[in-house]
């Protein structure tokens, strides 16, 4: 339930820093979490109470490697929405990845770390007519679509470009659903297909996505078997099908271990049905919140509280936070379970929890933390909050809403990480 910050041993950087130039190099026996301790301790020190980051980038690398064993077949194209720290962008390229990209602003950060435009998708099925321009100008071939209407753009701006139709997914059970947006339906590809045809434009694959946290493994097969009869769709159209985009929706959390593992034994096995190897398809996929939600911890202080007595002499507390709904935990209204905090102070035995109600610190009564109470002892002003798995989604949607900064980000990495990134080309 709560842990101890331990005595201050190196500055951290100025908490106002928001994009270190260089990332802080943990010890042989350091961990990120206590790094997170010794930079509470120190803001402590100099009674000051920002908020911050600390993102583990040798986390990152172990979620890579385990994306790779799980699915021997599947090459990760990462999804930069998710989290665009430059120096996980950075870490993702030299361990080899692809990235999928869904805007000219995230194709020119990736292309900007020397990506080839090769080992990028432009994955967003409806593009404006600038960032189509853009694809082209700078060599992104791979761009997915879902309609005619965008076929006619791609026709138009950059008929070189190498197509892969979206389609919906099926019953798809995931916390954030995609299908009312982007996808698809299975019998309209068809007619998609032989559009494409016509326009003189070459169809190369198919690709789905799930919904970002899926939440059952037989989404996967589902989806690939509609893909392999698009396929043969396509190759009655005369289109040369090769690539098989499996999209995203892989969970992130700790705890979500085994569901991933179970996934990806649905996948291994509608592969190997559907596009065994061999067969000359090559299958990426758009993992996100697998790579980046574990990678994080974020840091808030209590900036402020209010007890009411409701009836019956129940006590409920309402803590103010330094980061809410328009900082980093947008996304935390959207989640079916509420986030509970690790609470950063020792108590003298086992303490009394309330319903408490956690606030953001703007003046909008929308910013909370969850719709729902969560229970926590009675604490203090200036007393410190810890939400770990906080990497995805999170810093990327920030805002300055109010005036309050976008909060601190400290990447931090082991000695080995960073001999790899001097090393790499």
């Amino acid at each position: 339930m709560s842990t101890r910050p331990g005595d201050p041993k190196e500055q951290l950087g100025a908490a106002g820093n928001l994009w270190p130039s260089e990332p802080i190099i943990l010890g042989r026996e350091g961990s990120a979490r206590e790094l997170v301790l010794r930079k509470i301790q120190e803001l402590s020190i100099e009674g000051r109470q920002d908020p911050f980051m600390v993102l583990d980038l040798d986390v990152l690398v172990s979620c890579h490697q385990t994306f790779l064993q799980a699915l021997p077949q599947v090459q990760p194209f990462y999804a930069v929405k998710c989290n665009n720290r430059p120096w996980a962008l950075r870490v993702l390229a030299a361990l080899g990845t692809g990235f999928d990209c869904a805007s000219q602003g995230e194709l020119e950060q990736v292309l900007g770390l020397g990506v080839a435009p090769s080992r990028i998708i432009f994955a967003n099925p409806c593009k404006a007519v600038s960032h189509i321009q853009y694809a082209a100008r700078s060599g992104v071939q791979l761009l997915t679509f879902d309609s005619e209407e965008e076929l006619a753009k791609v026709a138009q701006h950059h008929p070189g470009a190498r197509l892969v139709l979206r389609i919906q997914t099926q019953n798809s059970q995931s916390t954030f659903p995609l299908n009312d947006k982007f996808g698809a339906r299975l019998e309209a590809c068809e007619h998609l297909l032989q559009a494409a045809r016509e326009l003189g434009l070459a169809v190369v694959g198919a690709s789905f996505h799930v919904g970002s946290d899926c939440q059952t493994s037989q989404s996967y097969r589902q989806a690939i078997a509609d893909c392999h009869s698009v396929f043969e769709m396509g190759r009655r159209a005369g289109h040369h099908m090769s690539l098989l985009d499996l999209g995203g929706g892989f969970p992130g959390t700790e705890g979500s271990k085994a569901k991933f593992e179970e996934m990806a034994r649905v996948i291994n096995a509608a592969l190997a049905e559907y596009f065994p190897e061999g067969t000359g398809v090559k299958v990426i996929a758009e993992p996100g919140r697998f790579y980046m939600e574990s990678v994080c911890t974020t840091a808030v202080n209590i900036i402020a509280k209010k007890a009411t007595l409701e009836s019956g002499g129940h006590r409920k507390l309402a803590y103010y936070l330094n980061e809410g709904y328009y900082g980093a935990f947008r996304i935390f209204l959207r989640e079916p379970v509420s986030r509970i905090p690790i609470v950063v102070k020792e108590f003298p035995s086992e303490p009394r929890l309330f319903p408490c109600t956690l606030y953001g610190p703007t003046c909008d009564a929308f910013d909370r933390i969850s719709l729902k109470e969560v229970q926590l002892p009675e604490l203090d002003v200036g007393d410190w909050l810890l939400f770990p798995n906080t990497g995805a989604y999170k810093s990327s949607m920030s805002s300055t809403f109010n005036g309050f900064p976008i909060i601190t980000v400290y990447d931090v990495m082991g000695p080995q990480l960073r001999s790899l990134l001097e090393t790499a080309p």
